[in-house]
């Protein structure tokens, strides 16, 4: 019941989060997120502390990071996300080799564990969920002129750079929550698969919201069974199963 609870609340969380991945184009970031709070994980693990909050200050150095690569080197996005993704899934690897043993507990958050999932972590993730709900709500007007008309932004004098950075640091806290749920290497797919399919068939940004948060929890209510059913590993069944789902809607949006 915790893994079901925790698969609905998670795919809610990023549906509000993922679809303004979509939009924006920043899908790749996604998957550098999810390597990037690898060093995060390892170097708590190494120093016994919380592996959720190492996982945490690797996001938010990376979102900041990214975002001062891309203001002062004049390089496009996709360029500061390469080179800070690289970096930083180089220094976890670096600090694992310096791990004695590989334990359940770290490859939990590499391979993912829903079943795992605490009553402690449920309410994080109901916590996270209003939280960045609200936030988004608050500032909607505002992002949505700086991400499709920046120039008309700074004119009327809103803060573009940081209306980015806190973007991407949401991006990065969403992450984080997902890596317990499917792991670093699969955590992407119930940030984006989801909103892209949602994408296909919704005209506006609240129906696309809307129709990603019931195909994220659709997709991983269905995939969590199938996993019970079939004894396979839950965190890589819920994804196959949101492929499936987006391609579905792939075809469902090219026969119309």
């Amino acid at each position: 019941m915790r893994a079901l609870l925790a698969v609905v609340l998670v795919s809610v969380l990023c549906a509000l989060i993922g679809a303004w991945v979509v939009l924006r184009g920043l899908s790749y970031i996604g998957d550098a997120m999810s390597h990037a709070v690898f060093p995060g994980i390892v170097a708590a693990f190494l120093v016994r502390g919380n592996l959720l909050l190492g996982a945490l200050i690797a996001a938010v150095l990376t979102a900041l990071g990214i975002g001062a690569i891309g203001q002062r080197s004049g390089l496009k996005q996709d360029s500061a996300i390469g080179i800070v993704f690289v970096g930083m899934f180089a220094l976890g690897v670096a600090l694992l080799s310096r791990a004695p043993t590989f334990t359940t507990d770290l490859s939990n958050f590499l391979i993912g564990n829903p079943l795992g999932v605490s009553p402690a972590d449920l309410w994080g993730a109901l916590a996270v969920t209003v939280l960045v709900g609200g936030f988004l709500t608050a500032i909607q007007k505002e992002l949505l002129l700086a991400s499709f008309d920046p120039t008309e932004a700074r004119a009327v004098g809103l803060p573009v750079r940081r209306l980015n950075n806190i973007l991407l640091i949401l991006i990065g806290l969403v992450v984080v929550l997902t890596v317990q749920l499917v792991g670093t290497t699969l955590s992407v797919s119930l940030l984006i698969t989801s909103s892209a399919a949602a994408r296909l068939l919704a005209r506006s940004l609240r129906k696309m919201m809307g129709l990603a948060a019931l195909l994220g929890t659709l997709g991983g209510v269905t995939g969590l069974y199938l996993s019970y059913y079939l004894d396979t590993a839950p965190g890589a069944t819920i994804v196959l199963v949101n492929t499936a789902v987006f391609l579905l809607a792939l075809l469902v949006r090219r026969r119309e």
